[in-house]
């Protein structure tokens, strides 16, 4: 059992030990200074997207060639959880100037050691691209990328490291359980997440201290809390990253739900296609029992909490909460008919409270700073900041936190850098498969949960994909609603049979078989599928269809009476030509698998086009980019 004054010289212990990475960072000049007499952390990216890069065995020789030069004493090499900016790894930060290496690869370890650890001089090759200036080379916290980005549930990641409990102690970590627990009753815990007006995270945005005040006034012998950690949408990290970056903030806030709530048992159900997340929650959970922050009279109270993990097997449906709970009880995962609210009868009948991993992320972090705090960032609707995993046609992908408020525009071309090779923005998709594409015009659009459901799509859980001039919108509709068949668990015929009924239809139109009346069939099965489905699964279904067919319903008429994809995407719609600017080489000819090209060397090629396949494997082999395709 650990008091409070315990935790605090741990705090104070540990502050001393990492507060180099809080200090101010500033310009630096390109004649840098000696760094053999200064201390310095060295801050190794330990996310997914990093460590598939081979981040840690870059981290390990890293603390292997600091050894061999005998640096340890002013040279730290730390694990850290995602920097966020995932195309430009493996990611590396250096303390206290906050030097920022991008796409560091095993054999720029020596370099790294040699010029910028012994000698003092900074690896231009190396850093991320925008930090070089003229005269200056700016901070990781001065690139565009982070400028407009307010982290509060990413605070820690990529700033402590994630398997070391005392870094976490050391940034005010465990302070708000202790302040819930010993200070204030169950019902000011309530009130106080209620007055930050914090909305959950993972999708609709219900107020969670609402949440939680149903299930405290619910009389049982026996209440849970769950933490929705099961991530599944396309594209989608922004769970997966918190619980690899700063996992104790999950804990300290389920801790703070149960003791709220009157529970003393908690579940993470988490996909077991996270091991790093996975490996991570078990190291913080046995942490924080050997600690005394999780297990019996915690901080010396008759307060009891305990975590425990269980791993999800890949379905997607087992994000809605109620599947969610089948699955823990050891069922196949599937929907329940929502008779009774979760927070009266929801895990083995008993009060349940689940919230999602960003949500949770939120919750100490709003005790340490105060209600007043939280609801100065965002808008009076939306407080608050939102984890968006930012991907598609944009040139800064990886993971973002905004504040409420902000614009798409700023979103895609401020902090995405804009869209690659200077092509025409056309579409923005949020929410994943349940969510709508926005289109061009509406680039100005507060990103809040009431604007952007007002045009047909919906926050999620944070998704955000990017598209270009280049993309068919009809073949995006298709793929997410390919996605959303494969993961129907079937229970229900409106979502088993009409997704799979939407699907066909959709595969006609690209395959340019569709039909007259096509268009009002895809929007009778929408509306029949989003009232009649069982769960938000089903019921969202078919958003990235009606939303396409909102904004973008002449792409569905050409595909359907025109038989062209004005995206150059569905390949049965295609024609391929051959410019004026061939130079008769052969290349493409040679190549084609159905010889269907024809012409003599040094003249103009022609293809039969009631021949070609449409492969395309005359453009991709054209030396001049004489083919083109319509």
């Amino acid at each position: 059992m650990i008091t409070i004054e315990e935790l605090n010289q741990i705090r104070e212990k540990a502050l001393s030990n990492i507060e180099l990475r809080q200090k101010e960072q500033k310009y630096i000049p390109i004649e840098h200074k000696d760094m053999k007499s200064h201390t310095i952390h060295v801050l190794v990216c330990g996310g997914t997207g990093c460590h598939s890069s081979d981040g840690d065995k870059i981290r390990e020789l890293l603390e292997k060639k600091v050894r061999e030069k005998a640096l340890e004493d002013n040279i730290k090499i730390v694990l850290s959880g995602c920097f966020g900016l995932c195309e430009a790894g493996p990611n590396i930060v250096i303390y206290p100037e906050g030097i920022f290496y991008s796409h560091v690869k095993l054999e720029d370890v020596d370099e790294i050691v040699e010029k910028h650890f012994i000698e003092g001089q900074i690896v231009d090759r190396l850093l991320f691209k925008e930090s070089r200036g003229e005269e200056i080379i700016k901070p990781v916290n001065e690139v565009n990328f982070y400028k407009k980005q307010t982290r509060v549930a990413l605070r820690n990641c990529g700033l402590i490291n994630p398997e070391n409990i005392e870094e976490y102690i050391a940034l005010d970590g465990y302070q708000a359980l202790a302040k819930a627990i010993t200070e204030m009753s169950q019902k000011e815990v309530i009130d106080l997440v209620k007055e930050a007006n914090l909305r959950g995270r993972g999708g609709a945005g219900f107020p969670a201290g609402i949440k939680w005040e149903t299930a405290y006034e619910y009389l049982a012998d026996q209440k849970y809390v769950i933490c929705n950690a099961d991530e599944g949408d396309p594209g989608a990290f922004m769970d997966r990253s918190i619980l690899e970056g700063d996992p104790h903030s999950v804990l300290e806030a389920m801790a703070i739900c149960g003791y709220a709530i009157g529970a003393d048992q908690g579940y993470i159900y988490v996909r077991a296609e996270y091991p790093i997340a996975v490996h991570r929650l078990e190291i913080a959970i046995k942490q924080a029992k050997e600690y005394g922050l999780l297990g019996e009279n915690i901080f010396g109270t008759d307060f009891n909490f305990d975590i425990e993990l269980r791993l999800g097997a890949g379905a997607f449906v087992c994000g809605e909460g109620t599947a969610l709970m089948e699955s823990i009880e050891g069922k196949r995962g599937m929907p329940r008919t929502k008779i009774h609210r979760t927070a009266h009868k929801g895990l083995w009948g008993k009060p349940t409270i689940i919230n999602n991993v960003e949500t949770f992320a939120n919750v100490p972090v709003i005790f340490q700073k105060g209600t007043e705090w939280f609801k100065s960032i965002g808008t009076e609707d939306s407080p608050g900041t939102k984890v968006f995993a930012l991907g598609g046609k944009v040139k800064n992908t990886g993971l973002i936190e905004i504040p409420m408020g902000i614009t798409l525009k700023e979103i895609i071309f401020d902090i995405g850098g804009g869209i690659p090779g200077d092509k025409k923005f056309k579409a923005v998709q949020t929410g994943g498969p349940s969510g709508g594409c926005i289109p061009s015009e509406y680039l100005d659009t507060l990103v809040d949960f009431k604007s952007l459901e007002e045009l047909g799509s919906i926050m999620g859980s944070g998704g955000m994909v990017v598209m270009d001039e280049d993309n068919c919108m009809v073949d995006i509709a298709k793929f997410f609603l390919d996605f959303t068949v494969e993961e129907s668990c079937g229970k229900c015929t409106p979502c088993r049979e009409g997704t799979k009924r939407m699907l066909e239809i959709l595969e006609r139109i690209t395959e340019g078989k569709g039909e007259d009346g096509d268009i009002e069939r895809l929007e009778s099965l929408a509306e029949t599928i989003t009232i009649a489905s069982l769960c938000g699964l089903g019921q969202t279904a078919a958003n990235p269809v009606i939303s396409t067919l909102k904004y973008f319903r002449d792409e569905y008429e050409a595909h359907i009476y025109d038989k062209k994809c004005p995206g150059g995407i569905c390949q049965e719609l295609l024609e391929y030509f051959i410019t004026e600017d061939c130079i008769g080489c052969t290349k493409c000819a040679r190549n084609c698998p159905v010889s269907c090209i024809s012409g003599k060397v040094k003249e103009r090629h022609v293809i039969d086009t009631e021949a070609c396949i449409k492969c395309g494997t005359c453009m991709e082999v054209c030396p001049t980019n004489a083919v083109i395709k319509k």
